[in-house]
């Protein structure tokens, strides 16, 4: 083979090297890609990556696969919370009425009692003081009036929904959790018991269980734990029996351990009401009829029905501060059925609430053919779309009227929500507000980060199909977010 001489080569190469001295390389410039870099040199560089990243003039500063299709799992609940703020209003509030039909007769009411489902995500402890606050509110009501009997049935009316329990492509090893619990229009505790476990006896022995409300026998658990030597590993291990409220125990749990966990149950409309009518009993009122759930359509200003009570709920704003904060899925994908429901005046669907998200999210920048819904929550597999749209729909949102709401209902770096234990120690801290999401193989963080030279970052960042440690992917995301915090 000849060997060819190229005489001017050496010239051109001085050339460049004179001219490239003469650039001065543009604000954030590099003649490197750092942020391939920190990926590359992890143990998760065989994942998927996604990474984009505006600057608050919508430049984008940094975009590595934005527009390849990624599984945003919760993430997605950006999209979905900015959907129900504006499609709903942020002062929107939930009406659960209580009706009677009959008549009172002394201390006797000869009827029933109605209670009618408004699909109210809210009627649970974590967003009142005493989860109990509405059955204490309505037993109060009939005691005003003298009532010892409820001498009929109580009705829960959840034909608001459709009896859908879950959205498609939820996987059914997640289905005893709270985060993935049945949606109805009458839900009481987001749909789960509370259980708490003390392994207070001598390795090889049973732990004790208590569960809330009131060791409700609504639910039946089978108690196969067992208690280990101290200093050995907790293995959990929780399954309800689909389609029912039999719940098997299978943890081990080391000697003084102690374990709460919320599980999901079977039909909540029933659950809400046989819980109201055991606080009723046990507050002195008994009912001698049946507990019965009703879909059917109803007249409620029809004669024969009397309102007793209507609890409105706190707006809307509080709700989409919990759904993105601590990433809740129940909320979610009540709020999409019921924004289903008020659009279109049927009865609620996911379907019909999915077909309204993806309106929304095309009328707001994302392509169409470019997303796959199958939930609101983003926890099915099957639920897609591009890390390039969802970081410029998160630019554009900080024109909306409701923005400020938005923000705050954001996690804080270091400070609370699903971000309470990331960024500890970190220059990004608390000056990074954002949503995480988690499935198993897909770690997603997308936020707005305020950088050390003052400019406010829009920052979408997504991890698909990794097998390391979440923790790995974790520190990944937070190098990151540090580089972009000290060259912006």
């Amino acid at each position: 083979m000849k060997n060819h001489h190229f005489p001017f080569f050496p010239s051109l190469l001085c050339f460049g090297f004179l001219l490239f001295g003469l650039i001065t390389p543009a604000r954030g410039f590099q003649t490197v890609d750092p942020v391939q870099d920190i990926i590359r040199q992890s143990h998760a560089a065989s994942s998927f990556w996604s990474v984009v990243v505006r600057d608050s003039e919508n430049n984008v500063i940094y975009d590595y696969n934005g527009d390849k299709l990624i599984r945003p799992a919760s993430n997605l609940k950006l999209v979905s919370s900015a959907a129900f703020l504006e499609l709903l209003g942020h002062d929107h509030q939930f009406n659960t009425k209580l009706y009677g039909t009959g008549e009172q007769d002394g201390q006797t009411w000869r009827g029933d009692l109605y209670i009618r489902g408004n699909g109210d995500p809210s009627i649970n402890g974590e967003a009142y003081d005493d989860p109990f606050f509405l059955f204490e509110r309505w037993y109060s009501v009939l005691d005003s009036m003298g009532i010892e009997t409820i001498d009929g049935n109580i009705i829960g009316h959840d034909g608001l929904f459709d009896d859908v329990p879950y959205p498609r492509g939820w996987e059914w090893d997640d289905l005893s959790y709270y985060y993935a619990p049945e949606i109805s229009a009458l839900s009481f505790n987001m749909n789960v018991v509370n259980l708490e476990v003390r392994a207070d006896g001598s390795p090889g022995s049973r732990p004790s269980i208590t569960w809330f409300p009131f060791d409700t026998p609504y639910v039946r658990f089978v108690n196969e734990q067992t208690i280990t030597p101290q200093g050995t590993r907790f293995d959990e291990s929780y399954r309800r029996e689909l389609g029912e409220n039999t719940i098997y125990l299978r943890s081990r749990l080391p000697q003084g351990y102690y374990e709460t966990e919320p599980l999901s149950i079977h039909n909540p409309s029933l659950f809400f009401i046989d819980t109201f009518s055991r606080y009723l009993d046990r507050h002195g009122i008994n009912v001698r009829g049946q507990l019965l759930v009703s879909q059917e359509r109803v007249n409620w200003d029809a004669p024969g029905f009397t309102p007793l009570d209507s609890h409105r709920s706190k707006p809307l704003s509080t709700m989409i501060t919990r759904l993105n904060r601590e990433s809740d899925n129940f909320y979610t994908e009540m709020l999409l059925k019921y924004l289903a429901s008020e659009k279109y005046g049927v009865q609620g669907t996911t379907e019909l609430g999915l077909q309204l998200l993806e309106e929304y999210m095309e009328s707001n920048g994302f392509t169409p053919g470019s997303i796959m819904l199958r939930d609101a929550s983003g926890m099915a597999p099957a639920t897609q779309l591009k890390a390039g749209e969802l970081n410029h729909f998160l630019f554009q949102i900080q024109y909306k009227p409701y923005f400020d709401i938005y923000l705050n209902s954001l996690s804080v770096g270091s400070r609370n929500g699903t971000l309470r234990y990331r960024f500890h120690n970190s220059p990004v801290s608390d000056g990074f507000r954002g949503k995480t999401g988690f499935l198993s193989g897909v770690r997603s963080l997308s936020g707005y980060l305020e950088t050390a030279g003052g400019d406010r970052l829009v920052v979408t960042i997504a991890t698909n199909n990794y097998t390391v440690r979440t923790a790995v992917v974790d520190l990944i995301h937070e190098r990151i977010l540090n580089y972009l915090y000290t060259n912006y």
